[in-house]
């Protein structure tokens, strides 16, 4: 005679008591996350403007104060960033602003509801934002970030020379002062496009320096560089 199972399934008192326990859980994370997103809007609300959906360049000031890094830091350029969303990233926002949506997008990312928390965050968001697979999309948001008019394309050249310092001067040092010297003292272009300041990072990326041996001109290089290759070489002699 077959035996019987002695194995018994969950009764209805230990399943509603498991609900239960799920439910009390869900609400006390949604709780938390309330609050969370409540202070990272109080948060926001003591920089910007009184009922602005911004934080402007005075508000960003009074934010750096607080963090106590000037306002010129990279790392406010890589909080702009991290704030934004791929689809803001892609097109310049026009003004040097911090809006409360892409506030709360980046905050909550770094799980940075105080000043402190910021602050900190700071630090590992640099090295987040160095990373290869982001550095790129950082260094292409750089330069948009710097178009403050409708339909502007260019940067002009003393804006470009900060940006550059700014953004690669702790990577490529060597590369970036001698491009800057020579955007400088050149006199054939007065802006920077995109595609030019996109190759000055491939430049710094994939040529030997300052041997210049693995230089090809012939690599589709933009013609500010094959321009900036021979004035370093005719400086050699």
């Amino acid at each position: 005679m077959p035996r019987t199972s002695s194995r018994k399934g969950p009764t209805n008192s230990s399943a509603s008591s498991n609900s239960s326990t799920v439910d009390l859980f869900r609400a006390a994370s949604g709780r938390a996350a309330s609050k969370e997103l409540e202070r990272i809007d109080q948060l926001f609300y003591s920089y910007s403007s009184d009922g602005s959906s911004m934080i402007d360049p005075e508000g960003i000031e009074s934010l750096c104060s607080d963090l106590e890094v000037d306002h010129t830091d990279v790392r406010i350029l890589m909080l702009a960033w991290e704030n934004a969303s791929r689809e803001t990233r892609i097109l310049h926002p026009g003004k040097m602003v911090l809006a409360q949506d892409e506030w709360r997008r980046g905050l909550k990312a770094l799980r940075a509801d105080t000043i402190l928390k910021l602050k900190k965050a700071l630090v590992d968001l640099e090295k987040e934002v160095r990373r290869p697979s982001n550095f790129a999309d950082f260094y292409a948001y750089a330069f948009r970030y710097c178009l403050t008019e409708e339909k502007q394309k260019s940067i002009d050249i003393e804006s470009i020379c900060l940006l550059l310092d700014l953004v690669l001067g702790s990577q490529f040092q060597a590369q970036v002062d001698a491009l800057i010297q020579y955007l400088k003292i050149q006199s054939d272009y007065k802006v920077i496009n995109m595609d030019q300041w996109m190759g000055f990072y491939r430049f710094c990326n994939e040529v030997k320096f300052p041997d210049l041996s693995n230089y090809d001109p012939d690599q589709a290089w933009t013609l500010i560089l094959d321009n900036f290759v021979d004035w370093l070489k005719s400086k050699r002699g």
